[in-house]
């Protein structure tokens, strides 16, 4: 009988689903087919309730000593594969940097990540590349959040990049998320590692949202038990905000059940 296990590979941001036999485990290697031909992964979770399983991809087999020795020779030769590109890029004088470099499990295919402001015509380099590797050459171009999300890092707050960590599909984040979380626009406070919008403006922006229902904004001249007064400030998350009445400042609460 045959049950559905999540997948990571080795980037290990997202777990794919596969069909396969109950003789697998969790943290087994196993050789799985793709839509881009056979690749090696690890079981990340055996599901004990099965999640829908149709059109899903099997899991040939587990990962023999031959396949994890093949998998590290691929590894070690993208690594100078990675190398060798970056020399070429030089000497044909391309705009672009290339970030990293993947072999398929079965080296039908060589992907390379670059990066670069405009598009480049790198056929020459793509030719270059498959005359060397004999292999189907694919080049791919990414986004800043793209090459965080490859390269890792640090994060303002003193974690782990959440685009390496966990995020499996990176959102559209707008600058309307910052300003309806009342957050100063100074971009080193604002701006992730990529130097984009971070990512974790959206996680609670649902939240912010919601509380901000029935709110004044800053500005709106109020009618308050202290007397008519003027929006000063917004503390959003516990629905209050500070309304200014003549030369005091009073806090008022939107929900009596918010308050601390």
């Amino acid at each position: 009988m045959n049950k559905v296990y999540g997948v990571i590979f080795k980037d290990g941001n997202k777990t794919y689903n596969f069909l396969g036999d109950e003789g697998y485990l969790k943290n087994d290697y196993v050789i799985v087919e793709t839509e881009k031909g056979i690749q090696y992964g690890k079981v990340y979770e055996v599901f004990a309730t099965q999640p829908q399983s149709e059109n899903l991809k099997k899991i040939l087999r587990k990962a023999s000593e031959e396949d994890n020795a093949q998998y590290l020779r691929n590894l070690k030769d993208a690594e100078i594969a990675l190398k060798k590109c970056k020399s070429l890029v030089k000497e044909l004088a391309l705009e672009m940097k290339v970030i990293n470099a993947q072999f398929s499990f079965e080296r039908t295919q060589l992907l390379f990540n670059f990066i670069a402001d405009e598009r480049v015509d790198f056929r020459e380099l793509a030719k270059r590349l498959a005359g060397i590797y004999h292999t189907r050459i694919e080049l791919r171009q990414i986004g800043a959040r793209d090459k965080a999300k490859e390269i890792g890092g640090i994060g303002i707050c003193g974690s782990q990049l959440c685009c390496t960590r966990f995020l499996s599909q990176l959102e559209t984040i707008s600058i309307n998320m910052a300003k309806e979380q009342n957050l100063a626009l100074n971009p080193t406070k604002i701006n992730g590692a990529c130097g984009r919008l971070l990512c974790c403006l959206a996680f609670e922006n649902e939240n912010y949202l919601e509380n901000l229902k029935d709110m004044p904004q800053v500005g709106d001249v109020v009618n308050t038990i202290y007397g008519e007064g003027k929006v000063v400030s917004l503390d959003i998350l516990n629905r209050k905000y500070q309304v200014l009445v003549g030369d005091n400042k009073e806090e008022i609460y939107l929900d009596e059940n918010s308050k601390k």
